[in-house]
């Protein structure tokens, strides 16, 4: 099965610079209504994926209370400073479903690249999960 029918292209995907500061990526994310995101290069190179916790976790790590939140920190720091390396893979084009339905277990999304590692768009979890319960595979 060729998994580029189940993909949303890059075009329809919302997602992150590396080198946005932290204020307009928390920005972006609220505004998107999701809970993680995928955040791309200059190239368009797949970087990582952050969420509202990684945002959250990186504002408690400066500031030791929550009233203590720098504005200045939000403006200096980029998005690329806090992503987690691996936590949420990407695939090529030609992967397995099988492949993809064991990463949609813990993840909302799976990023999609191509041969030479630039984002081409997403697979939802819920377009893995339609697929096999269609064929009867899941119980």
């Amino acid at each position: 099965m060729n998994i580029a029918s189940f993909l949303l292209p890059k075009a329809e995907v919302t997602y992150l610079r590396d080198s946005m500061t932290l204020r307009q990526g928390m920005e972006k994310l609220r505004r998107s209504g999701f809970t993680a995101i995928p955040v791309i290069d200059v190239e368009d190179r797949y970087v990582g994926t952050v969420s509202e916790g990684d945002f959250l976790w990186n504002i408690l790590f400066y500031n030791q209370k929550p009233e203590d939140v720098s504005a200045k920190h939000l403006e200096t720091a980029t998005v690329r400073s806090i992503i987690r390396g691996g936590s949420v893979k990407p695939v090529c084009i030609d992967t397995a479903m099988e492949t993809l339905l064991e990463q949609a277990t813990s993840q909302n999304f799976v990023p999609v690249i191509d041969d030479r590692s630039v984002f081409i768009g997403i697979i939802r979890r819920s377009e893995i999960i339609r697929y096999f319960a269609e064929r009867g595979k899941l119980s």
